[in-house]
């Protein structure tokens, strides 16, 4: 999958599931069962314990039918790091220039954080495929409606606090596409690998985002 493919596909899926667990050896598990549920972007982030060596297990398990990323991504290192592992995009918390270089020198995505419009635009002018607003909750849907009014072109993303009866809100002021954490990818439901409940949480949040008209 090209860099250009990996973008157009998770602005189609809409969903990308954010994984942070304090457990890594179930993570074939929890991709499973988001794939399963209809969540098929799947970010791993770098805090999770064994993460690079999860993310690699999901790439040779799940293939294609995952669009598989890692998070939480801060250095060049961890870039070529990831990409090694299987990842086909980078997220970051923060805005750094050299992350973007590495992964599209990688022919991964770039995905950094930004929180101002000052650093959306400096982001998507280093090469961003897309930036991730965060944290989101801190600023909502509106903000998001109000920086694109005048920079239609910003590809957002918004990260933190996105929960199953906002996400319409979010589609509908603009986004490419809502990372849902811990409101979709529920510890409590990791923990006692409830693997058909995670997959259920997963339809729940493909119907909210199939609802609202691309």
């Amino acid at each position: 999958m090209t860099r250009p493919e990996t973008v157009h596909r998770i602005a189609r899926e809409r969903v990308v599931a954010v994984v942070r667990t304090d457990d890594g050896r179930d993570l074939v598990d929890v991709a499973r069962a988001l794939v399963r549920g209809g969540v098929s972007a799947v970010e791993v982030t770098m805090t999770v314990p064994g993460a690079l060596d999860g993310i690699a297990r999901i790439a040779d398990a799940l293939g294609d039918d995952v669009v598989l990323g890692a998070g939480s991504v801060v250095g060049a290192d961890d870039v070529r790091a990831v990409v090694e592992a299987g990842a086909r995009y980078v997220v970051s918390p923060v805005f750094q220039a050299e992350v973007v270089e590495a992964a599209h020198a990688a022919g991964a995505a770039a995905m950094p954080g930004c929180f101002t419009p000052t650093e959306m635009q400096a982001a998507t002018d280093a090469g961003a495929d897309v930036v991730k607003l965060f944290p989101a909750d801190a600023l909502g849907p509106a903000f998001v409606r109000a920086v694109r009014a005048p920079l239609p072109h910003l590809k957002i993303m918004p990260t933190g606090g996105v929960f199953l009866d906002t996400i319409a809100d979010w589609l509908a002021a603009g986004v490419v596409a809502v990372g849902a954490g811990s409101a979709l990818v529920d510890p409590a439901l990791v923990a006692r690998r409830d693997w058909d409940a995670l997959a259920e949480r997963a339809r729940l949040f493909r119907a909210a985002a199939d609802a609202v008209g691309a």
